[in-house]
């Protein structure tokens, strides 16, 4: 493949890119974002066989070593494309959060790697002479790339195993862990990576400093557990967000490191794109951006109060009353939540609202930006149901309308309808909220009265307009389906 010029190999990078950004482009909606992934893997695939093409031409030029190199490369091209495509044939919905969060962990892992082979032999990347010294700003590049790799790896580790929920390990268990002096350790971690990163870069010797380099990058490690550790459940899907810019710039700062102008880009669109959605996330949770940015948020669980909960009268009914009260409505919205996830029953809710349709009662869904556990769970989940999308619409275009609603279906979410936000003593007081309480009528479906992941009691619960339908949402919901007439 010696054909291939440099200019070439720009242009096919400059195309590549011009697809990612079609592709951010498109999943911005959920009407294109079939497109948006398609224009995603033409990207992805123009960029890798450039890659490639331009791996042949410099290792003809260089002309060492034979083609072990590169046969390993192709093999790892290959495995790593098994696996990633069994993985998401068969991961479950309900489970797209943690694999998010591992191919998160992957590209960190990846940016760290390739710091230390270009640190070990900067030769074979172009960025040096055989024999000479790395120049000061690869040496700053390959640093910063390292670091912001290393937290990105462990802290999706740990956001894995939170969003999981399954392990006994502490460190990934949902609750957040905290200790008497955490954030001065924090802060004394950051200080010493920055100190070595320092030693590193200004070692002029031609052979790399490696001991600061290796503590720099373990203490990395360690201070991306910490900076996630402390964040509840209830935070997650602003960690996931946070953790893929995280993996962008890492990546950027490589491609700085390797010139190479396609890591710069995509690294860069991730990077930003992630940032903008953390933004947007921290607002709908109501949490400070640059907490978030310094892992220094999620606050305290609040402690349930049971006898509290107990003296409070609640209102409950059947499946069959549910029903009732759906097909006599003229207007109904529905609210899901995680326990729509779990149950995957966003099928039967599909049936519920065609059958709903045919009496005559406009449904519409709606989406709080932070329902389930990672963004945009929900619009992923009715998707796969094949909701119309015009029938889906978010939180601040669709807060006006509850108090003109009949009746609101709130299929297991808890915090996102909580109307103690708007109670300037509440925990989560300021948090914006999907205004279910403002309905006519409500209706809740959870398995029990159980607090969601902000560990607060929800005053929707015991409105007097409120009826709990206790059980499984896809049990419950075809229990509904089969009762309208």
């Amino acid at each position: 493949m010696n054909f291939i010029s440099m200019n070439l190999v720009t242009l096919f990078y400059l195309v590549a890119s011009v697809c990612f950004i079609q592709a951010l482009k498109g999943l911005s909606s959920p009407s294109t974002a079939r497109i948006g992934n398609t224009f995603g893997m033409a990207g992805m695939a123009i960029a890798v066989l450039t890659t490639i093409a331009l791996m042949f031409k410099l290792q003809a030029q260089v002309a060492t070593g034979g083609g072990m190199g590169f046969t390993l490369v192709l093999l790892g091209v290959v495995v790593g494309g098994a696996i990633g495509a069994v993985a998401a044939r068969k991961v479950e919905m309900t489970k797209m959060p943690e694999l998010v969060a591992a191919m998160h962990s992957l590209i960190g892992l990846a940016a760290v790697c390739i710091a230390i082979a270009a640190v070990s032999e900067p030769w074979a990347f172009n960025i040096a002479e055989r024999g000479g010294a790395l120049p000061f700003g690869n040496r700053l590049e390959l640093f910063i790339g390292t670091f912001v790799g290393a937290v990105t790896f462990s802290g999706s580790v740990i956001a894995f195993g939170k969003l999981s929920g399954k392990y006994k390990f502490r460190l990934f268990q949902g609750a957040p862990v905290r200790f008497a002096g955490q954030h001065i350790l924090n802060l004394a971690l950051a200080i010493a990576i920055i100190a070595l990163g320092l030693v590193f870069c200004f070692d002029d010797n031609v052979a790399p400093a490696w001991t600061p380099f290796i503590v720099m990058a373990a203490l990395s490690f360690v201070l991306g557990v910490l900076i996630i550790i402390p964040i509840g459940g209830a935070d997650m899907p602003v960690v996931v967000s946070m953790l893929n810019s995280y993996s962008g710039w890492a990546a950027a700062g490589i491609g700085f490191s390797l010139n190479n102008s396609m890591l710069i880009i995509a690294g860069s669109l991730v990077g930003s794109s992630g940032a903008i959605l953390s933004y947007i996330m921290c607002k709908a949770m109501n949490r400070s951006f640059f907490n978030v940015i310094l892992g220094g948020f999620g606050g305290e669980a609040a402690v349930d109060d049971g006898a509290a909960k107990e003296q409070r009268p609640v209102k409950s009914g059947s499946a069959d009353d549910a029903a009732f009260i759906l097909q006599n409505a003229e207007s109904v919205i529905i609210v899901p939540g995680y326990g729509l996830a779990v149950a995957r029953a966003q099928h039967s809710v599909k049936e519920l609202a065609d059958k709903l349709l045919e009496h005559g009662v406009q449904v519409r869904y709606a989406i709080h930006p932070v329902a389930g556990r990672m963004p945009g769970h929900m619009n992923v989940l009715l998707a796969e149901a094949e909701v119309p999308y015009d029938q889906v619409v978010e939180m601040e275009d669709i807060n006006g309308e509850f108090g003109q609603t009949d009746v609101v279906l709130v299929l297991g979410a808890n915090d996102v309808v909580n109307p103690a936000a708007k109670d300037p003593k509440s925990p989560i007081a300021g948090m914006p909220i999907l205004e279910a309480y403002k309905a006519k009528s409500i209706i809740v479906n959870k398995r029990s009265m159980a607090s969601g992941y902000a560990g607060l009691d929800n005053d929707l619960f015991y409105q007097p307009n409120t009826m709990m339908v206790f059980g499984d949402a896809k049990k419950v919901i075809e229990s509904m389906v089969k009762a309208v007439e």
